[in-house]
């Protein structure tokens, strides 16, 4: 058997020494973190995700800091608002690592500041506002949250993205109140949009009314202008038949003043005889002028007819007299 001397023996030891001593420097570091990285108890340097070296025995790993956007809490609290009035308020914070040397070193116990930071700060916030601009601008206190906390804890390494709160909760009776504010409100509303359509009605009728008047006045007046303009032509109508009658006069023509006589003689007696109140129609004493004038409408007739054939005698081209009755005389010669 071979004999192991006190060479081989250190050989083997410092063979297992020399590896450990490598293994020791060797670090792993998570995706999502980051190391610092201390010697002799002061930060030396980060080791970022994936396999890192340090000096074996004089380097040690001094905090592993989560890089990933994390949330915190913020628990329920009171807070008086500018009209004191007391709500209870709940939230939460979105947050996330930029240096992991100064969020390990510049702060102790980073989310509990980060969330005594958030607590008084919301208290300053909504404490000088109103309680309907509380209810009525949560993204308004969101935004000044933001801004003021962020600018805080830029010297921690830290990025604050969001700041959200998640009720405002006022006390039982501020409740009950603005549950009565509301009713009363709509309410209102309601007898505000009935008085608008009663009024909105009222107009409509009103420029319905005008509108019937308007057209029944127009009516009015195209009918007394068709009647007037009727009244006219009938003026010059009879006019022009007395005209006529003049001229027949004048000639000596009995046959026509007869006739134009006779014809308002029988309009009288229409007149007369249509009347509603009419109950009897005396007739006149001497019929034998009424004939005499229906004798005189005859008369003209017969002229009339008379002028017809001579006037037919005149024209061009007839070979013989026209006898007026073929019937009686056996026909033409």
């Amino acid at each position: 058997m071979p004999v192991i001397t006190g060479f081989s023996v250190f050989a083997i030891a410092l063979t297992i020494f020399a590896i450990a001593t490598v293994l020791a420097g060797i670090r792993q570091v998570p995706q999502g973190y980051n190391s610092t990285v201390e010697r002799f108890g002061r930060y030396r340097k980060t080791l970022t995700p994936g396999l890192g070296l340090i000096v074996p025995y004089i380097d040690r790993i001094g905090h592993r800091i989560n890089m990933m956007e994390q949330v915190v809490d913020v628990p329920n609290q009171e807070v008086i608002t500018k009209d004191n009035a007391t709500v209870t308020v709940d939230g939460v914070v979105f947050f996330q690592v930029l240096d992991a040397a100064r969020a390990a070193y510049e702060v102790a116990n980073l989310q509990s500041a980060l969330l005594y930071l958030v607590t008084t700060n919301i208290r300053t916030v909504m404490g000088s506002m109103d309680l309907d601009q509380l209810l009525s601008h949560r993204d308004a206190i969101n935004e000044r949250l933001l801004h003021v906390v962020d600018a805080a804890v830029s010297a921690w390494g830290i990025k604050v993205n969001r700041i959200e709160i998640k009720d405002i909760i006022p006390p039982r009776d501020i409740v009950e109140a603005m549950g009565r504010q509301m009713k009363a409100e709509r309410d209102k509303r309601a007898v505000i949009l009935e008085a608008e359509g009663a009024r909105q009605a009222q107009i409509l009728r009103a420029e319905g009314s005008k509108q019937a008047v308007v057209l029944e006045a127009e009516g009015r007046k195209e009918a007394a202008f068709r009647t007037a303009e009727a009244r006219e032509r009938q003026a010059q109508a009879e006019a022009m038949a007395t005209n006529v009658v003049s001229e027949a006069i004048s000639r000596g023509d009995l046959a026509a003043i007869n006739y134009f006589i006779a014809e308002k003689y029988v309009q009288a007696l229409a007149a007369v005889a249509a009347s509603p109140n009419q109950k009897t129609l005396i007739l006149p004493a001497e019929m034998a002028a009424l004939i005499g004038t229906f004798a005189g409408i005859a008369e003209i007739g017969r002229s009339a007819l008379g002028e017809a054939v001579a006037e037919e005698a005149r024209r061009p081209g007839r070979r013989g007299p026209i006898v007026p009755n073929a019937g009686q005389g056996g026909g033409a010669p």
